[in-house]
């Protein structure tokens, strides 16, 4: 089973659009902000948010950056 991990901010309009579209998909996610945990930013180089990490067995699958509906579906199946 894949781990979805969203590094956002607070007060970060395009964070809470990636929230939502996720939520309404009904994917659980774990949320980071990079600011509190940097060094989780750092392992996963994160360098702006929202960035959306897909793991496999610890490996990245894939990375969204950005609000991006087509993208994001694509870790809706």
């Amino acid at each position: 089973m894949a781990r979805i991990i969203k590094f956002e901010k607070n007060d970060c309009a395009p964070c809470a659009q990636v929230s939502a579209y996720l939520d309404n998909k009904g994917i659980a996610y774990e949320t980071i902000n990079p600011f509190d945990e940097p060094e989780l930013a750092v392992r996963f180089k994160v360098r702006t948010v929202p960035t959306v990490i897909v793991l496999e067995n610890d490996e990245i699958k894939n990375r969204i950056i950005g609000f991006n509906p087509a993208e994001l579906d694509q870790i809706a199946l």
